[in-house]
């Protein structure tokens, strides 16, 4: 006889190789939809699927439309740009170097993003993708305010504006990017030749 105890032992057993492939199914979708996505973005869940190497019914069951699948990249990319300035905050150095750093290594997470960044511009609304930025907005004007207190950024003009002269700097060498007026290796360079100097104290 196999007593409530032992069953639940046995579920509980089973659970935990589920739970894997399932957080694998979603990585290898999440993969597969970055790279599709990227490549064309008109590309439907069926070519996701094929590409992830995953049924549609394996992919609708972690994802239910094209919208939450493309929700998930880019909280995705947004959870590794929130890290990146986590790390960097946590670095005791002059806010304005840390914030050149920053610029250097987050374009290379919104370089890699920019074409899904376009997407879901187009398919999700500029006002769902500015809600999503809310943690690394306010990691990034706690940078800026503890480069006022050091004096190396004005203090004139108020945080939420030099927020978005960040924001939309990075963003407009990303469409520049796109457009072929300016390379991706220069791109950082150029924002950190600009912004800088725009935010000194």
């Amino acid at each position: 006889m196999v007593s409530a105890g032992d069953g639940r032992t046995r579920q509980n057993r089973g659970a935990t190789p589920r739970r894997g492939d399932a957080e694998r199914n979603i990585a290898a979708i999440l993969a597969a939809a970055f790279d599709v996505l990227s490549t064309d973005p008109a590309a439907s869940m069926a070519d996701v699927a094929r590409a992830a190497g995953v049924g549609r019914v394996t992919l609708y069951a972690h994802f239910s439309s094209r919208a939450e699948l493309l929700q998930a990249l880019v909280q995705q990319a947004l959870e590794e740009t929130r890290q990146l300035l986590e790390d960097a905050l946590a670095v005791d150095r002059p806010a304005d170097q840390v914030l050149a750093g920053i610029i250097h290594t987050s374009w290379r997470t919104l370089d890699r993003h920019r074409r899904i960044r376009r997407v879901a511009l187009a398919e999700l609304g500029p006002e769902w993708v500015a809600g999503e930025h809310d943690q690394v907005v306010a990691r990034l004007t706690d940078l800026l305010a503890r480069g006022r207190e050091q004096g190396v950024f004005r203090s004139d003009l108020p945080l939420s504006w030099m927020t978005t002269t960040v924001y939309g700097l990075l963003h407009a060498a990303a469409d520049e990017v796109d457009s072929g007026r300016v390379s991706s290796a220069d791109a950082p360079h150029l924002v950190i030749s600009s912004l800088l100097p725009a935010l000194a104290g």
